[in-house]
């Protein structure tokens, strides 16, 4: 058996873990909407047509904060399309996903449910077809109290109060050829940089108070991008002293064709954090040119993992049709855990982040029409860091060995250390990419003298299982017996070959 050596120490601080980097995404795609979060006639539907029993398994994942509505959707939509009354909304092309957008669900409805659920809304704003004036208006309707042309449209469609929207997307994936009306990036910075100070200008509050409005700027959508990461260079310099972030979108995928197909996915995670890296150093490249004293962060507002070779089956132009419904297996959990070690990882300059998305579309959720929702194997990796990955990240020191992956060296053991002062308590996440079982020495200093009040496992010989309507349990978490302290610090414990682990610790 393999041994590995991880220390943490609390003084050694990466950074304070922002609860919206456990954030998600909601786009007017496939069936991630209609049918997925609102389905007027479903028996759990309420009288909004919400369906309650989805609303409780978001609450369930610990979700903050959604982003909405695109995505690529966001670049070709007119929000004037879907508020007032349902009988006079009109039906559009929708030609970034080649669907029919029957405007039945809009800005309220959305504005509404985020309510019921408890969620922060993240607005996105059409940079595509769309001006820096329809943005604002769009601000003026959410934001603005009363006594001007949108904001009474808003008390008369649907709220008295205003929505009190805080983020801010300035666009979506400019720089792809893909995009509606996609731009460059001198292009796209001059119009993102207009637009932003409108939104300031509108905004209640000045930049530097609580509660100001957070404006998130177009990163890089892939780091395949030939504009990668000049891109982020050029649209910073032109943004920078006005963006709170900038975003970065990243998905992975299993490809069974490629050479060694295992290896290349697992080490996706390693892989993600080069990313984050290259970003933070454009950031503070920009920040140094500018002689700046403001400070820029990242939200990777959209991540996952996206199967984005498979074919399309779905007919064109349609209402929610059914695209991009990944059926997440075993396999895929594991590289979605070392993916949010990642990001807690990173918690010093990550600051919000948008798994995408939330119900049906590669989502932890799938629902059926009529039916049950049920949880995807990627569910409860995301549940507990929600839950327990609060507080702090601390640096973790590994003598972990590697593997070669298409990304180049990556670590067999992948973990995260999280500290919560205020709950007494230290969480180790560890992903186990190994094909043998793995001994791991921990040490965990100046923490106090630890307990283990929890040990969690999720492993499987089957990579390929997954949870579906016919077995909605197949794989679910495994409680195991607590692994002992010696010495107020010290665990020495055993981890199942390729295994998803979670370690909570008290004092």
């Amino acid at each position: 058996m393999a041994k590995t050596r991880i220390f943490a120490d609390a003084n050694l601080k990466i950074g304070t873990i922002d609860p919206n980097i456990y954030g998600s995404f909601l786009e007017h795609l496939g069936r991630a909407v209609y049918e997925g979060i609102y389905e007027p006639g479903h028996p759990a539907a309420d009288g909004d047509g919400f369906r309650e029993d989805v609303i409780a398994l978001i609450r369930e994942l610990g979700v903050p904060i959604v982003r909405y509505p695109g995505g690529n959707f966001v670049s070709g939509y007119d929000w004037k399309d879907g508020i007032g009354p349902k009988a006079e909304r009109k039906a559009r092309l929708d030609l970034a996903w080649k669907s029919i957008e029957p405007n039945e669900f809009g800005t309220d409805e959305f504005m509404k449910w985020c309510k019921k659920t408890g969620i922060a809304p993240m607005l996105a704003v059409n940079m595509g077809t769309g001006t820096p004036k329809d943005a604002l208006e769009l601000f003026e309707y959410v934001n603005h109290p009363s006594g001007t042309y949108y904001s009474d449209l808003r008390r008369k469609n649907a709220s008295k109060e205003p929505y009190g929207v805080q983020y801010w997307c300035i666009g979506n994936e400019m720089d792809g050829p893909w995009q509606i009306c996609g731009l460059t990036a001198d292009e796209y910075g001059k119009k993102a940089v207009n637009t932003m100070r409108m939104l300031r200008w509108a905004d209640a509050k000045k930049a530097d108070e609580a509660g100001a409005v957070k404006l998130i700027v177009c990163g890089s959508s892939s780091v395949e991008s030939p504009t990668y990461p000049e891109w982020d260079r050029v649209v910073l310099e032109h943004t920078y002293e006005e963006a709170d972030l900038i975003s970065m979108h990243r998905y992975y995928e299993y490809k069974p064709s490629s050479e060694n197909p295992l290896e290349d996915f697992l080490g996706s995670a390693d892989d993600m954090g080069r990313f984050i890296d290259t970003i933070r150093s454009t950031i503070c490249y920009v920040k140094a040119k500018n002689r700046s004293k403001h400070n820029v962060y990242i939200s990777f507002d959209e991540w996952n993992i996206w199967s984005q070779h498979a074919k399309r089956t779905a007919p064109d132009w349609i209402k929610a049709p059914h695209l991009i419904e990944d059926v997440y297996t075993f396999r895929d959990l594991l590289v979605f855990g070392g993916m949010l070690n990642t990001l807690l990882n990173n918690a010093d300059i990550v600051k919000t982040a948008c798994l995408a998305q939330l119900v049906n579309v590669i989502a932890p959720i799938l629902t059926k029409k009529g039916g049950e929702a049920i949880r995807q194997t990627t569910f409860y990796p995301f549940r507990y860091a929600s839950h327990y990955g609060r507080g702090e990240t601390v640096r973790s020191i590994s003598t972990a060995g590697t593997f070669e992956s298409a990304y180049g060296s990556a670590r067999l053991i992948n973990e995260a250390v999280t500290y919560n002062a205020e709950k007494r308590e230290v969480c180790v996440f560890l992903c186990n990419y190994a094909q043998e079982a793995e001994e791991i020495e921990l040490e965990l200093r100046s923490f106090g003298d630890l307990r283990c009040a929890e040990f969690v496992c999720m492993a499987d010989n089957d990579l390929d299982a997954a949870n579906t309507f016919a077995e909605p349990e197949a794989v679910v978490p495994s409680v195991c017996e607590p692994v002992s302290v010696k010495e107020g610090s010290k665990a020495l414990f055993s981890v199942r070959p390729m295994s998803w682990n979670f370690l909570r610790f008290v004092y």
